[in-house]
């Protein structure tokens, strides 16, 4: 066996000492969050591929045209006490 492989008796070793160090009750509040940080960043890079696929006009908006949506983002699903509205810059500028 070599040095970076790992074998189901080191893997059940990791886990009863992961298990160990933080008991039973702190596990599942770790993996939800863990579960909520992943949707964030999922949701946050697809929104920005949309957004570099859609590019914006260099040039102050005109008169007949509406500014941007102010956009929501949300932790989870059902989750409105971490929801809050995002700001988005206006300035296209390159700094």
């Amino acid at each position: 066996m070599g040095i970076g492989r790992l074998g189901p008796t080191e893997i059940i070793l990791i886990l009863v000492v992961v298990f160990l160090l933080f008991g039973a009750k702190k596990l599942p509040d770790m993996a939800r969050s863990l579960g909520k940080s992943a949707r964030i960043l999922k949701s946050e890079a697809k929104a920005m591929k949309e957004e570099s696929n859609t590019s914006a006009p260099a040039g102050p908006p005109t008169p007949g045209e509406q500014p941007p949506a102010q956009r929501t983002i949300q932790a989870a699903p059902g989750d409105v006490n971490s929801a809050r509205p995002v700001n988005e810059p206006t300035d296209t500028t390159q700094r």
